[in-house]
C-alpha cells in the first residue's frame, strides 16, 4: 500500500546546494531545528519544496539542481531577484524582530511606509512563487505542511486554489503577545491567511494564546484555547511541542570514535568542570548575557578559578548583516575582557568558537559536559536542550534553561530554569548546578531522558499530521461563553418534520420552547429599527397559527427570551401560553402575573457600571444601540460599520475587565455583532428547571410530559437548553421544589418521560450546534407550526 504523500514547505530545503561546475552540484545537510525534527518523518512519501540556498539565474543550473534534488526528494523554488527583499527584508528584518519582541529595526521606524511596502511587496510574490511550485507538484489528497513565517500567505494562496486542499501551518518561532504583534503594518493579512489553514500549530501554549489574543483584538473574530472561528470557518490551534530523533544522538554517543573524542576533550580540559553552550551567533541566544554572569560567577566564587570553563560554540547565521556583526563584536569583547582578567598562561575560562562542528564532536562534547547552559531571550523552542539530555550516559550534566525558551515548558521539571536578565540569578543557577549532588543530577536527568525519548520528532509530526487529517471532520472546540461555542459544535441534521408531525399526534402532554428573536419573527435581515435598538415584532404569518397551537389542551407553549418582560407582553399577552423573560429569571403565564424567579445568591451592584460604560460606547459607535433589562445588559453594534464596531467592542472589553465587572460574579458573551453582561449562570438551559416548576405548580396534570419540541436561534452560551431534555441525560424528571403554598391537584410521580424519538431539538440557521436539528429560518419556523396545527384540526 502506497504511503500518503506529504509535502513540506519551508523558506530552506534540508540540504544546502553548491555550484561545481555547469551541470554539476555538490550537498551539505542544512543546520537548524526543523531540518533534524523532520529527519525521522518516516511514516510518509515526503516531498521538501523549499530554496536550495543558492541564485541560478540560467536554465541549465535549473535543470540540472532540480534532477539532482529529485534524487533527495527535494524540490528547488528559485526566488532569484525578490530573495534579498523577501528573505533578508520582510522576513529576517521586520517578522523576525518583532516575533522575538524586538521590534521593528530603527532603520524602519522613520520611513516605514515606503522601506517596508517594497518589502511587502517582495514577500508576497515569494510566496506567490512558493504556491506555484507547490501548485506543479501537488496531486489530489496530498497534505501540504507549511513551515514558518516565510510563508504565511501561502495558506490562502492554496485554499483559494483548492478549498479541499488539507493545509497545515506550523510556526517554528515564539508568536509575540497581541501588543507586539499590533505593530505590524500588514498584522490583519497575515492573520487572515494563516487562519485560512485547517490546523495552526506551536510549540507552546503561551504562543498559541498570544495568536488567538491577536486573532481577537485585530480581528474581532471568537477564539478559544483550541481554535478560533472566522466567518463560519473553524481553524483548529493546537500545540506541539517539537522534538529531535533521540535515538540519532544515543547511537551516535556510543560509537568509538565518539568515545575518543570524548577522551581526548577530557584530557585537553585538564580535568577542568565544563559548562557548554551551543547556539546560533544571533541576538535572542542571549550569549552577552550568558558571558556576564560566567564573569558574576568566578567574581563570588574564587575556588572555582581554574577549576571549570565554558565553551561556547556560536554558529554563524545571517554574515553581512550589520545586527550580526554587532553581537559578534560584543561576544568577542566580554570574551577578551573576562579571559584577560581571570585568564593564566596555562589556561583560559572561556573559549569561544565562531564556528559550526562536527555531528560527532558535538555529541561527545554533550556527552561530558557537567553543564548545559542556555540564556536565549526568546527562543521558539531550543532543540539544543535534547540533544544535551539524549548524549548524557556516564555522567549526568545539569541543565540550566531560560524560561524564555520554548523548552522550559518541556523540560523545565528537570532543569535549573533562569531568566537570562538576571544576571545574579543565573550566576548562582551555575553554583548550584556545579555543586549538586550525584542522585540529585540522576534524578534531574531521569526526568528529562524520559520525556525526550518519548516526546520525539517522529510522534510530534504523527501527533500534527494526525490532527491535520481528523480537523477536516471534525472540530474539537472547547465550551467558552461565547458565540463561537455555537458554531463549533456538531453538524445537526436536517429536521423530519414528517417525525416531528407524527410523534406530535401520538403525543399526549406536549411541551414546545420556542426561542422569540430570530425563530418567531420575521428572518433577521427583515427587522426594523428604533432609534434605541430593535423593533421585535411576532412574524406576521404565525399569529393566527400559534394562537391555535396555544389552544390546544393536549399542548404547552414557552416562549424563552433574553428580551424583557415588557417586549413579550407585548408580543404575547393575548396567547394562552407561559412567557419566560430574561432567560427564564422572570416567568408568567398570561392569564397571571409576572413571578421572579432570580436565584437567591445572585448580585447585581455591577449594572450601573456595566451601563455607564455601554453608554459611553454607544455614543460614540454611530448604529449602535443598548439592550437594558434587570438581570443583563446587552450592546448590540450590528447596524454599525463592522470593522469599527469590532474595534470598539475589543476596546470595550478591556475597559469592563479593568473596572466595573473586574470582581464582579458575570459571564460575557461576545455575540455575532453584540456584547451581553449577565450574572453567571444565566443562561436558557439553567432556567429550565425554574421554568418547569412554575409549569407544573401552576397547571393541573395528569400524565408526564411526553414531547417536547424544543426550536430557537440562541447564543452558545444558551443552547445548554437544547441538551437539557435528552433522554439519556435526564430520563425521568422529578418535580422541583416549589415556592407556591398551593400544591397540584393531580401531578404524576414524575412530570417528564421522553423516549429518544419524542425530543427535537432545532437550531436556527447554525451549521454547528448542540442541537439535533436544523431549519434555515423562521420562515421554516413558520410553516412547522403551520402544519402542527393543520393536524390538529385533521
Amino acid at each position: 500500500m502506497a504511503r500518503p504523500r506529504l509535502l513540506v514547505v519551508s523558506m530552506s530545503l534540508p540540504v544546502t546546494a553548491k555550484r561545481t561546475g555547469e551541470e554539476s552540484w555538490s550537498f551539505t545537510m542544512s543546520p537548524g531545528g526543523l531540518v533534524s525534527a523532520l529527519l525521522g518523518l518516516k511514516e510518509f512519501e515526503t516531498k521538501w519544496i523549499g530554496w536550495p540556498g543558492v541564485d541560478v539565474h540560467d536554465a541549465i543550473g535549473k535543470k540540472t539542481l532540480s534532477i539532482t534534488l529529485a534524487e533527495k526528494g527535494c524540490i528547488p523554488v528559485f526566488l532569484e531577484e525578490v530573495c534579498d527583499q523577501y528573505y533578508n527584508g520582510y522576513c529576517n528584518n521586520i517578522l523576525w524582530p518583532i516575533f522575538h519582541y524586538l521590534g521593528t529595526p530603527p532603520e524602519y521606524r522613520n520611513d516605514a511606509t515606503i522601506t517596508y511596502q517594497s518589502q511587502y511587496d517582495a514577500y508576497k510574490k515569494a510566496n506567490q512563487i512558493f504556491f506555484d511550485v507547490v501548485k506543479e507538484h501537488y496531486e489530489e489528497g496530498d497534505v501540504v505542511w507549511c513551515h514558518d513565517y516565510h510563508v504565511m500567505l501561502l495558506p490562502q494562496y492554496l485554499k483559494e486554489y483548492n478549498s479541499k486542499m488539507k493545509v497545515g501551518w506550523f510556526l517554528h518561532t515564539p508568536f509575540p503577545s497581541s501588543e507586539m504583534y499590533k505593530t505590524l503594518p500588514s498584522r490583519s493579512d497575515l492573520l487572515r491567511s494563516v487562519l485560512t489553514a485547517d490546523l495552526v500549530g506551536f510549540h507552546t501554549y503561551d504562543f498559541a494564546r498570544h495568536f488567538l489574543n491577536a486573532c481577537m483584538c485585530i480581528l474581532g473574530v471568537e477564539a478559544t484555547s483550541e481554535g478560533v472561528v472566522d466567518q463560519g470557518k473553524v481553524t483548529r490551534v493546537a500545540v506541539f511541542p517539537i522534538g529531535i530523533e533521540p535515538e540519532r544522538f544515543i547511537n551516535t554517543s556510543e560509537l568509538s570514535e565518539v568515545v575518543q573524542y570524548m577522551k581526548k576533550f577530557k584530557n585537553d580540559f585538564g580535568g577542568r568542570k565544563l559548562i557548554l553552550g551551543v547556539d546560533r551567533l544571533d541576538t535572542i541566544k542571549g550569549i552577552p548575557q550568558k558571558y556576564q554572569a560566567f564573569e558574576k560567577f568566578l567574581e563570588e566564587n574564587e575556588d572555582w578559578r581554574g577549576k571549570v570553563m565554558l565553551l561556547q560554540i556560536a554558529v554563524p547565521t545571517r554574515n553581512g548583516i550589520g545586527e550580526y556583526q554587532k553581537i559578534k563584536d560584543q561576544c568577542h569583547y566580554h570574551v577578551g575582557r573576562i579571559n584577560g582578567r581571570f585568564g593564566s598562561i596555562s589556561a583560559v575560562p572561556i573559549i569561544h568558537l565562531d564556528c559550526s562542528i562536527d555531528f560527532n564532536q558535538l555529541c561527545a562534547l554533550y556527552a561530558i559536559t557537567d553543564v548545559l547552559l542556555v540564556t536565549s531571550l526568546r527562543d521558539g523552542m531550543n532543540l539544543v536542550s535534547s540533544e544535551f539530555i539524549a548524549c548524557q550516559k556516564e555522567e549526568k550534566g545539569v541543565l540550566i534553561l531560560s524560561e524564555f525558551a520554548g523548552a522550559g515548558q518541556s523540560l523545565g521539571a528537570g532543569a535549573l530554569l533562569v531568566n537570562p536578565w538576571n544576571i545574579k540569578e543565573v550566576s548562582t543557577a551555575i553554583g548550584e548546578a556545579l555543586n549538586m549532588s550525584h542522585e540529585e543530577k540522576e534524578r534531574k536527568h531521569k526526568i528529562n531522558f524520559q520525556y525526550v525519548k518519548t516526546h520525539s520528532t517522529q510522534q510530534w509530526a504523527d501527533d500534527f499530521m494526525k490532527m491535520t487529517l481528523t480537523n477536516l471532520f471534525c472540530s474539537k472546540l472547547i465550551e467558552i461563553t461565547t458565540n463561537a461555542e455555537l458554531r463549533a459544535g456538531k453538524a445537526p441534521l436536517e429536521l423530519p418534520e414528517h417525525d416531528v408531525i407524527q410523534q406530535y399526534s401520538k403525543s399526549n402532554n406536549r411541551l414546545l420552547i420556542l426561542g422569540f428573536y430570530g425563530t418567531l419573527t420575521q428572518p433577521m435581515k427583515n427587522q426594523e429599527r428604533r432609534g434605541d435598538g430593535m423593533n421585535l415584532e411576532l412574524h406576521p404569518q404565525v399569529k393566527e397559527r400559534l394562537k391555535e397551537l396555544c389552544s390546544d389542551p393536549k399542548t404547552t407553549v414557552v416562549v424563552l427570551s433574553r428580551s424583557e418582560k415588557s417586549i413579550l407582553d407585548k408580543n404575547f399577552g393575548e396567547y394562552n401560553m407561559w412567557l419566560a423573560a430574561e432567560n427564564g429569571m422572570f416567568l408568567r403565564h398570561t392569564s397571571g402575573e409576572w413571578v421572579t424567579r432570580i436565584p437567591e445568591h445572585m448580585n447585581f451592584e455591577w449594572i450601573d457600571g456595566v451601563k455607564h460604560v455601554f453608554k459611553y460606547f454607544t455614543e460614540r459607535t454611530p448604529g449602535s444601540y443598548l439592550e437594558t433589562s434587570e438581570t443583563s445588559l446587552v450592546w448590540n453594534y450590528e447596524y454599525a460599520d463592522a470593522e469599527f464596531g469590532r474595534a470598539q467592542a475589543r476596546d470595550m472589553l478591556q475597559h469592563l475587565w479593568a473596572g466595573p465587572i473586574s470582581n464582579a460574579s458575570v459571564d460575557v458573551v461576545r455575540g455575532d455583532q453584540s456584547v451581553e453582561v449577565h450574572a453567571v449562570g444565566v443562561t436558557k438551559g439553567s432556567a429550565m428547571e425554574r421554568i418547569l416548576g412554575g409549569i407544573v405548580h401552576n397547571k393541573s396534570m395528569t400524565a408526564p410530559i411526553d414531547y417536547v419540541l424544543c426550536i430557537g436561534c440562541f447564543l452558545g452560551k444558551d443552547e445548554d437548553v437544547y441538551t437539557f431534555f435528552e433522554p439519556e441525560v435526564t430520563k425521568k424528571t422529578k418535580p422541583p421544589p416549589s415556592s407556591d403554598s398551593d400544591s397540584p391537584k393531580k401531578v404524576s410521580s414524575t412530570i417528564v418521560d421522553l423516549k429518544g424519538e419524542n425530543y427535537f431539538s432545532v437550531a436556527i440557521g447554525q451549521t454547528h450546534t448542540k442541537a439535533r436539528y436544523f431549519l434555515d429560518s423562521s420562515d421554516d419556523v413558520v410553516q412547522l407550526i403551520h402544519k402542527l396545527c393543520t393536524h390538529n384540526n385533521a
